[in-house]
């Protein structure tokens, strides 16, 4: 772990067992998070996020039968929306799921989107070969709720292009921007020149004319 994830992380697990209430999640934090769910956070959120603001480990929930639940992390920015993350494994669990496993899996996650959940599974592979990749879509993940975090200094224009970039999965050409933001080719062009300047995108590929964009990570 790097000293700045570190010190950030003892410090947010103080914070949130000096808060917590729950005794049933109060210990689960205690007994240590699983380490699926530390390393997405050291390797994949921390990174590009680099706080824990509004994330809550061991998150409670109730299912039909009036028993608990608990969410890997639940992400609670603002206004009631609510976005689960779980970490998948790949082990026993993973390869020796019965049928009455899964079909409980499944009804988790239903009961999760009925309860109006965002839900974002992410397998511990992929953590483990393609940290980038999850990164983007934790950014895209979260620019579904906080659609708003954009530098002060920015105008609507870059500001809008920062969020469409968040809630893409890919990198992006001038020409979609375009359509998107309903301006010309040539002033998207410049729109995403200055924000290349200001590192908060870069250029992903292509001849100058037929470059495409994705959000700095």
């Amino acid at each position: 772990m790097s000293n700045g994830f570190e010190q950030a992380y003892e410090e947010w697990i103080h914070s949130l067992l000096e808060k917590e209430t729950n005794l049933r999640v109060r210990s689960r934090i205690e007994n240590g998070l699983e380490h699926g769910t530390l390393e997405f956070l050291r390797s994949v959120w921390f990174p590009v996020v680099r706080n824990f603001n509004h994330l809550q480990p061991e998150w409670e929930v109730r299912d039909f039968h009036n028993g608990y639940r608990y969410l890997d992390l639940a992400y609670l920015p603002v206004n009631g929306v609510k976005g689960g993350i779980e970490i998948q494994g790949y082990g026993p669990h993973a390869r020796d799921l019965d049928v009455r496993r899964f079909k409980d899996l499944c009804w988790r996650h239903c009961l999760l989107t009925l309860d109006d959940w965002t839900f974002l599974p992410i397998a511990y592979l992929s953590i483990k070969e393609e940290p980038k990749r999850c990164q983007q879509l934790v950014l895209s993940f979260m620019g579904k709720f906080v659609t708003t975090d954009t530098p002060a200094s920015l105008n609507w224009l870059e500001a809008e292009c920062i969020r469409y970039a968040r809630r893409l999965l890919r990198p992006f050409t001038p020409s979609e921007l375009a359509v998107h933001l309903r301006i010309t080719d040539q002033h998207s062009r410049r729109i995403l020149h200055r924000l290349v300047e200001q590192h908060m995108l870069h250029v992903v590929g292509g001849r100058q004319r037929y470059r495409s964009y994705a959000l700095r990570t």
